[in-house]
């Protein structure tokens, strides 16, 4: 692989998701150096270069291979391919969750609106940033209806007598109560993904290899946690049964104790209290869990 070789990843410039995108890179070990325009930055010790823009530019940037590589909502990529002219859209795909950035698109109306469904919007009036999503639900669901599109604010239009309900991004909803709207039905879940274009070299292609195992390590390392305890012998297949997600715990004998071993293991399931409850009452003991950093299997 030739050293002048790198491979080019567009992420959002601001906001949540580019805080989470850079602590993604951060803990697989990659560091940047910014430009003196903040629109990119360098990677001291991996073939990358981070590219800043728009969220809803960055399916564009991967179709074109200004950048090979992106990291976006779902939400994002699936509107732009249904809504933007440009064919080249057709051929970025996903390559990787990221499990961030969760979010739903839904359909909200006002409490007084009779919601028995999506052919309750027979012959109504939808506000949405999202009209490439809302037009593919309603095809669906043989529904004819009027979208409004708008940038922004769309929470207010049911209240303004714009539309008669929305589709909108929601996470908690409480954005939707403050405005009078209920929730009613999601058409379309999202959460943050790793894009690719077509246009890697065999090089690049190599490169993303690596990245996307770091990133793999990353991930699996976040829902996973090691825990240790002390065990009495006679009843450590009864206890080994209820660790979560563990398949082969690493047994090791205690010095000067040979009715009890230390049990280690991965749990790839989280660990709650009743779980380590119920580890004890079958016998547990000088428990610990502990965060894993990194992780390869």
């Amino acid at each position: 692989m030739s050293d002048d070789v790198r491979l080019k990843l567009a992420v959002q410039k601001s906001g949540r998701l580019a805080d989470d995108s850079r602590d993604l890179l951060e803990r697989c070990g990659i560091r940047f150096t910014k430009s003196k325009d903040q629109l990119f930055c360098t990677a001291q010790d991996f073939p990358l270069d981070l590219f800043f823009v728009r969220d809803d530019d960055i399916p564009a940037f991967v179709a074109s291979n200004v950048c090979q590589i992106g990291i976006v909502g779902q939400n994002v990529l699936g509107e732009e391919k249904l809504s933007s002219r440009n064919q080249k859209l057709k051929s970025v795909e996903e390559v990787l969750p990221l499990n961030f950035g969760k979010c739903r698109l839904s359909i909200a109306a006002p409490y007084d609106f009779a919601y028995d469904g999506p052919k309750s919007l027979q012959g109504k009036v939808i506000a949405t940033s999202y009209a490439g999503l809302l037009s593919e639900f309603l095809q669906k669901n043989s529904v004819e209806a009027e979208i409004v599109e708008m940038q922004g604010a769309v929470e207010i239009a049911p209240r303004v007598g714009m539309a008669d309900a929305i589709c909108d991004l929601v996470s908690t909803g409480a954005t939707l109560a403050v405005n009078g709207l209920q929730e009613r039905e999601v058409i379309f879940k999202s959460q943050s993904v790793l894009i690719k274009g077509q246009g890697l070299s065999t090089d690049q292609g190599r490169i993303l290899d690596r990245l996307m195992l770091r990133i793999q390590g990353v991930l699996e390392a976040q829902s996973s946690k090691y825990i240790m305890f002390h065990a009495p012998l006679a009843s450590l297949e009864d206890i080994c049964s209820v660790i979560p997600g563990s398949d082969a715990p690493t047994v090791l004998e205690l010095q000067g104790r040979p009715d009890k071993v230390a049990v280690h293991a991965v749990c790839n399931e989280a660990v709650f209290w009743e779980t380590m409850e119920e580890l004890r009452a079958r016998g547990a003991s000088d428990m610990l869990v502990v965060p894993i950093e990194k992780m390869l299997a």
